[in-house]
């Protein structure tokens, strides 16, 4: 009995409920066509953005899970045994690449090209003068230029580690357009690329994949180029050393040629050695060069792409109609309340 009280109670409280606010359907009419105008206004000062993403991973190799693994992981430096790279630099830091001033004003003089073809000059350019600002902020935008300073760099090298205060904006903005993630499961480095031009977000993340790729693959080659740069300049000093002494018997082997003296045939015999010798220092050193060239190659990651960038479509940002769902949603369960608990006082 109590339990059925307690329901009817209930569906009675709820029946008041709708009666009330249908009761006042006027206020509610009025504070929902508010907050649809409002809201509208609001979301609509602020531009659109567009997002395209790219999935990367090196080329995988072997017949086995281990070998498949293996290839996946020493291709990035990743060690499967004790989960650690032998490298300084691991796939998990990649992401913080975009921390490095140098990576990010390195995208500075990219060229870009709006979808509509009005827009052509760097990405440095594009974000100092063509981006769309938020309406609300116009007069912040205004007051901010017109007390900005006119100084000139001149004709100063560009040092990206020593910005100036506007192209340190510009390279936050950037950070903010750009994001580079590794998941640790797949092995899979992700680029997420926003901009308020389709065609702009599409080209800087083909540039931004380039450019990961060849930090990657300079990284993991820079110990084998080196020793490969060493042994070719060893090579090309021992092939020198080599000539030298091949000339030099040569020469005096012609300037003795009817002379038959034991000094003589004896100095010819030490020519020969030494010139032998510089061939046999020759032909090793050469063979190391050759070897340290083939560990370059060996050492240089293969990437497949798993997903490249594509001018998107629609814009990705901001969820107008669900901004405006969500505010009039709101307005309406703030007035109910209003509208309950005034009568209940």
């Amino acid at each position: 009995m109590c339990m059925e009280a307690n329901t009817e109670l209930k569906v009675l409280d709820l029946v008041d409920i709708a009666k009330r606010i249908w009761g006042k359907r006027r206020l509610f009419l009025k504070t929902l066509s508010i907050a649809f105008v409002v809201s509208a206004i609001f979301i609509f000062g602020f531009p659109r953005d567009y997002a395209t993403d790219i999935k990367l991973a090196p080329e995988l190799g072997g017949s086995s899970m281990t070998s498949t693994l293996g290839s996946l992981a020493s291709s990035f430096g990743f060690d499967l045994d004790n989960l650690q790279s032998n490298d300084a630099i691991t796939p998990l830091l990649y992401p913080d690449l975009m921390e490095d001033n140098g990576f990010v004003t390195g995208l500075f003089n990219v060229r870009v090209k709006s979808a509509d073809g009005d827009i052509n000059t760097t990405y440095h350019d594009y974000l100092m003068k063509y981006q769309k600002p938020i309406i609300w902020l116009l007069p912040k935008a205004w007051l901010q230029n017109l007390f900005k300073s006119s100084k000139e760099g001149g004709d100063e090298a560009f040092d990206p580690y020593n910005l100036s205060k506007e192209e340190d904006e510009i390279a936050g903005s950037i950070r903010d357009k750009i994001k580079i993630d590794f998941d640790k499961k797949t092995a899979v480095i992700s680029i997420s690329v926003k901009d308020q031009d389709p065609l702009i977000c599409k080209t800087i993340g083909d540039s931004v994949l380039s450019r990961l790729q060849d930090f990657i693959t300079e990284y993991r080659t820079n110990k084998a180029r080196i020793d490969f740069q060493y042994y070719q300049e060893l090579a090309r000093q021992a092939k020198d050393e080599y000539d030298k002494a091949r000339l030099k018997y040569a020469n005096t082997s012609d300037a003795n040629t009817k002379v038959a003296m034991k000094s003589i045939e004896i100095n010819l015999e030490d020519l020969e050695n030494e010139m032998q010798m510089k061939y046999n220092a020759y032909t090793t050193v050469n063979t190391q060069m050759l070897t340290a060239k083939a560990k370059v190659q060996e050492r240089t990651p293969a990437f497949t792409i798993l997903k490249g960038a594509s001018v998107p479509v629609k814009p990705s940002s901001p969820k107008r109609m669900l901004f405006v769902a969500v505010c009039m949603i709101l307005t309406f369960i703030v007035t109910a309340v209003y509208v309950n608990v005034k009568r209940d006082i």
